[in-house]
């Protein structure tokens, strides 16, 4: 297992987000993706998960819809406590050098300081948390080989 700190820089490739800001979550179960303008729609007589990225704000930001005919619906216990209806997709994930294919609940982050957070089921069985560190893999692959 490799040691991960509090938060890190991952991209997420399949969504051509690269250098993104996740915050390590190990009270969280799932993993959370910042999303705005979520809503189903038919496209090509499939119904389709449509939503924006990020927020307008945010250097990566592009103003644009992602599509997903595959996602699912599951209930989730917010940080506030509150349980919440939310979309769901997979995609992949890079950190480390490494790819994982990972599922991502869509909701608005906005008021949160990182649009990506990694919970405890992503966690487990690759990474041990050190809270003390942050950036870890984004330090490694930056390193002067």
């Amino acid at each position: 297992m490799k040691i991960i700190g509090r938060r890190d820089v991952i991209d997420l490739p399949d969504l051509q987000l690269t250098g993104i800001e996740a915050k390590v979550d190990t009270g969280a179960y799932g993993n959370a993706l910042h999303c705005h303008h979520i809503e189903l729609m038919m496209k090509d007589n499939v119904e389709t998960l449509r939503f924006k990225l990020l927020d307008p704000s945010h250097p990566e930001y592009e103003d644009r819809y992602f599509y997903f005919s595959e996602f699912n619906e599951k209930k989730v216990k917010s940080s506030s406590g509150q349980v919440e209806n939310r979309y769901t997709i997979k995609t992949r994930l890079t950190i480390f050098d490494n790819n994982f294919t990972t599922q991502f609940s869509l909701t608005d982050r906005q008021e949160m300081k990182y649009p990506v957070l990694l919970g405890r089921k992503f966690l487990r069985k690759k990474f041990i948390v050190d809270v003390s560190l942050k950036n870890v893999s984004h330090k490694a692959k930056h390193q002067v080989k």
